[in-house]
């Protein structure tokens, strides 16, 4: 853009981004804010907007596609069958899909309880996650029977921080600029 240019761009009135950022100040409310779940966002807060529908919603969804990567494995275990491979390697791929399956039950069900310490070893647990990912989708889905995944957990928090804010928001007497000194003895 050449100076010419610039100079005949209208510039913007002053009093016009002054609003905007006092609508969006006054919107945000004070305190702490809940923590979004995935696919409920903050609605697990009051249970509104559609939030029994959308966990009734999610168990089906999750529970459908446990079963359809079941019918995958099985597919592939036939396909090991055909090929001959082996009764130990058929056998092994099974025991393996449990095994990890079983782990990632047990782990994705914990996480929804409390969260995993920063020095756990969740990271090196990833892979095995990955590969039983069917046990993680059935734990998803029997949590979405009673609650959204992680509400307990989240609603713990949030209750805590609130508590928290009203309790120093309580102890203030006002502004502490205004105050008089003290009168010294």
């Amino acid at each position: 853009m050449s100076d010419d240019q610039r100079d005949q761009t209208p510039a913007e009135p002053a009093g016009a981004a002054a609003p905007a950022s006092a609508a969006s100040a006054a919107a945000v409310p004070a305190g702490p804010q809940p923590e979004p779940i995935r696919y409920f966002g903050t609605t697990w807060v009051n249970h509104e907007s559609g939030y029994g529908l959308r966990r009734a919603a999610l168990a089906v969804g999750s529970l459908v596609t446990a079963t359809a990567a079941a019918l995958l494995l099985r597919l592939s275990y036939e396909g090991l069958e055909i090929g001959n491979v082996g009764p130990f390697l058929s056998i092994s791929v099974v025991v393996l899909f449990a095994i990890s399956s079983a782990i990632a039950f047990v782990k994705t069900w914990d996480s929804y309880k409390r969260r995993p310490a920063p020095s756990s070893d969740e990271a090196a647990l990833k892979g095995l996650k990955t590969i039983g990912f069917i046990g993680s989708l059935i734990a998803y889905s029997l949590r979405c029977l009673t609650e959204a995944p992680g509400e307990q957990l989240r609603r713990a928090e949030y209750e805590r921080s609130l508590a928290d804010y009203e309790r120093r928001r309580s102890t203030r007497t006002g502004n502490p600029a205004a105050r008089r000194p003290k009168r010294k003895k």
